[in-house]
């Protein structure tokens, strides 16, 4: 255990804080992009992109749900979800579009 913390602090010491960081982060971010609303629930960091674009429909009020009458066909709605990527190609984003 003791060599464990100590290679960890070597590594902590050697490498840069923002690389660090950013390493971290891109842990927590899918680096496949779902071709299934299906498959996207089944990733965290999907659902949560999911959850930030709902919140915002909420916050803009976007839009209020009502009974259909019976002769009107609702309009249908469709998710896109792409990962936003940086100039070298890295995925910096997972990002969920309800359209």
């Amino acid at each position: 255990m003791v060599e464990e913390q100590s290679f960890m602090a070597t590594i902590h010491q050697k490498t840069d804080p923002a690389l660090l960081q950013f390493c971290l982060y891109s842990c927590f971010l899918s680096q496949v992009e779902p071709k299934r609303v299906s498959d996207a629930l089944q990733d965290s960091s999907w659902v949560e992109a999911m959850q930030e674009e709902l919140l915002q429909f909420k916050i803009q009020k976007a839009w209020t749900l009502v009974d259909c009458p019976k002769e009107v066909r609702p309009i249908g709605t469709k998710w896109v979800l792409k990962n936003k990527k940086d100039e070298r190609g890295i995925v910096i984003r997972n990002k969920a579009r309800l359209v």
